[in-house]
């Protein structure tokens, strides 16, 4: 069959360790383009692949000659650049957080219809094979309702992940706009919402900078979440678990427990209250130090060859990031923030 031809506009590093090696390795896959500023950056990928090189992304889209686009930029980019792909008439996967406003994510959302083309948001925690297995069992009903819940995504910090360490991005709020929430905590408020199947209704948050040196974006953050179904848990984002990372979620039920990623070894761990245990062996999450396949340019390509609109879609990607935003409002006004998830 022919190739979905891939454009991938910045060559940092969740390109360099997720998009670009998942790309190379589909069979229905040819990267034919890279953009980045820093033209250098391009250049070995584009001998590599024998691809074209541009350090203006304008420049990229304007030549065509592809069928989808991977934006892996700085936040502040995600919605300017995935508008004009998707005018472009590109396929778009753009990086989380989708954009860092509501009316952006909204923007981009109707570029794509507008244009034809599918938006996917690179929310990889819903692929990982724990999480998939944890709502299988949900499903079950075997545990019946979850009560309570606590999810965390916590590691030590861009400078131990990005590209340029201490310089990254990640710590100019002009470029980042938000720190540990945009990084990790929407990939949370996006796993917990499809897990529960259920939405956000209100939130309440601490958060701050408490340790991460000349910067003013957020290193830490606390949220208290009320759920649609009534279940309440506390979502946690850190760049400051400078001892090992922690990405487990733990669900309090009506007739049990589940842990997922707690144990290296048995990733999803039931207990029932009348002393059942079950464990499940099915693949880890994926960490910073231990890379696994994320799943999303699987899914991404499996949307364009079959014509299927993807199911991390712009709108739920909109729907996660309302809940981020929501929290820093809630830091800021000291109050409880109800969610419009209509």
């Amino acid at each position: 069959m022919t190739k979905v031809r891939v454009a991938v506009i910045g060559c940092g590093s969740i390109a360099e360790r997720r998009h670009i090696p998942e790309y190379a390795e589909h069979p229905n896959v040819e990267l034919v383009a890279f953009a980045d500023p820093i033209i250098e950056r391009t250049e070995g990928y584009a001998k590599r692949f024998d691809a074209k090189a541009y350090s203006d992304y304008k420049e990229l889209l304007a030549a065509g000659g592809f069928d989808a686009v991977s934006v892996c930029t700085p936040n502040i980019f995600h919605a300017e650049m995935s508008i004009a792909a998707a005018n472009a008439g590109a396929h778009v996967l753009v990086e989380k957080p989708m954009a860092v406003s509501e009316e952006e994510a909204q923007a981009m959302i109707d570029a794509a219809k507008k244009n034809n083309v599918y938006l996917m948001v690179g929310h990889n925690q819903r692929l990982m094979p724990p999480h998939v297995k944890a709502k299988e069992v949900l499903q079950t009903g075997k545990l019946g309702r979850v009560l309570t819940f606590r999810t965390a995504f916590s590691h030590g910090g861009p400078e131990f992940w990005s590209i340029d360490g201490k310089e990254s991005w990640f710590f100019r709020k002009n470029e980042a706009i938000m720190g540990a929430m945009g990084d990790l905590g929407v990939h949370k408020s996006d796993m917990i919402r499809w897990l529960l199947d259920d939405e956000v209704v209100d939130v309440s948050a601490f958060i701050g900078t408490l340790d991460k040196k000349d910067t003013d974006v957020d290193d830490n953050a606390i949220c208290l979440l009320r759920m649609k179904s009534g279940a309440i848990g506390t979502l946690v984002a850190s760049w400051t678990a400078y001892r090992g990372e922690d990405n487990g979620t733990y669900l309090w039920c009506e007739n049990g427990i589940m842990k997922i990623g707690t144990d290296p070894d048995d990733q999803v761990i039931v207990e029932l209250r009348d002393g059942t245990v079950e464990k499940y062996r099915v693949g880890a999450i994926s960490t910073n130090e231990k890379q696994e396949v994320s799943g999303v340019v699987d899914a991404f390509i499996e949307s364009i060859v079959t014509n299927t609109p993807p199911s991390i879609s712009g709108e739920e990607g909109k729907k996660s990031l309302s809940v981020i935003l929501s929290a820093f409002q809630s830091q800021a006004d000291n109050k409880t923030i109800s969610l419009d998830n209509k």
